[in-house]
């Protein structure tokens, strides 16, 4: 996939904004554990980035998925990974389905919101003790009147310490486990103030540590049926369509490691030792080069999946794949930063550092590598013996 102009300038307009609005204030956000995600979605929203394939009816650009792909490209430059996850979970995960199948009124008043910058959603699909087995759930969502009421506990959500709203996934019968499932809007404040039968707890992380995390607890939470997306027990194969996107954004916003290699060679050209600058190593040189080679092996997949996701063919072994291979070289890359950069390297402030925290979860988060691997063998055919 060959970006256009109007691709390149959207892609600028997305870097101008992350000088203006969020490096600046990286490194107290990282401290605090949290970035005010309604002031920065307000700005986000009034830029136009939250919404830029949702229709216009909602408040959105109409565009295809290949300018999402740029948009999270450039998120990726985000000098703290936390930020762009969590821009990317109300973009690319909590609002996919809604967008797809959730009645007019449900995306009046949930989904236009939050294109606008008005509110802040997660996406609530892992448990304590189901993260990628997506269909051992155990969340329910039992019919009472016109209402649901929902018990259960959701791990592991991003934005919840400030979200407005949850997409929900949880067992609304029995039967089939892929077959009982709806995804469900549910309010989680009013006011500000978290809603009766909801309780959260903080989640200290290894890295991405500027996004807020939270473990939710609902008990008895009362949601109108009308708040479910589309038809009830679709939800787990919405939800399979919306890590498609998730898992692609997430490949996307990995080559902005770029940056951190290019950080890395200058830091290289300047730092003295055994008579001379490190950069004239040749292992250096070589492994640099040789990690670069990998970054942009990435970008042809990434622009391969999204170039079938916009013509509308099945990718899921492509986004998996693509995901699959950013965590790891993205991984790669951090950790033989580091290492270069020796004793600097190693400070907590460093890049490299940072890049080492949060490109860990690469490899855990919407899918395991080993989940993506089981997929791509099932495409393959493999596990058909």
């Amino acid at each position: 996939m060959l970006y256009t102009d109007t691709h390149r300038q959207l892609m600028e307009s997305v870097r101008r904004f992350i000088a203006a609005e969020i490096a600046p204030n990286v490194d107290a956000w990282e401290e605090a554990e949290a970035f005010p995600a309604h002031d920065l979605f307000r700005k986000l929203g009034q830029a136009g980035f939250l919404g830029i394939t949702r229709s216009a009816d909602y408040g959105g650009l109409g565009l295809d998925y290949s300018y999402a792909v740029a948009a999270n490209e450039a998120l990726g430059e985000v000098p703290a990974g936390g930020i762009g996850m969590a821009i990317t979970v109300q973009t690319d995960m909590a609002t996919p389905a809604l967008a797809r199948y959730g009645s007019d009124a449900l995306r009046r008043e949930y989904l236009a919101p939050a294109i606008a910058g008005e509110t802040v959603a997660s996406i609530g699909v892992s448990e304590p003790g189901s993260g990628s087995d997506v269909a051992s759930i155990k969340t329910r969502a039992r019919r009472d009147g016109g209402d649901y009421v929902i018990d259960g506990t959701k791990m592991w959500i991003t934005n919840a310490l400030q979200a407005d709203w949850i997409c929900l996934l949880a067992n609304a019968s029995d039967g089939s486990v892929h077959r009982n499932k709806s995804l469900i809007v549910v309010p989680l404040r009013a006011g500000g103030k978290l809603l009766p039968g909801i309780e959260m707890r903080k989640i200290k992380k290894l890295g991405m540590w500027s996004s807020d995390t939270a473990q939710i607890f609902f008990d008895g939470v009362r949601v109108p049926q009308a708040n479910r997306i589309g038809e009830e027990g679709q939800g787990f194969i919405y939800q399979m369509q919306q890590f498609q996107e998730e898992r692609l954004s997430a490949a996307a916003r990995r080559l902005g490691a770029i940056k951190l290699i290019d950080y890395t060679v200058e830091y290289l050209r300047t730092r003295e030792a055994f008579g001379g600058p490190l950069l004239r190593n040749q292992f250096i040189q070589f492994k640099l080069a040789e990690l670069k080679t990998e970054l942009e092996a990435v970008r042809g997949l990434v622009y391969l999946a999204a170039e079938a996701y916009v013509a509308g063919e099945n990718v899921t072994e492509l986004a998996s794949m693509a995901k699959l291979k950013a965590a790891r070289v993205g991984r790669e890359i951090a950790d033989w930063c580091v290492q270069f950069q020796g004793g600097m390297g190693y400070t907590w402030e460093n890049p490299a550092s940072r890049a080492l925290r949060d490109f860990r979860l690469g490899s855990i988060g919407g899918g395991a590598d080993e989940v993506m691997l089981a997929i791509i063998a099932k495409e393959m055919g493999l596990t058909r013996v």
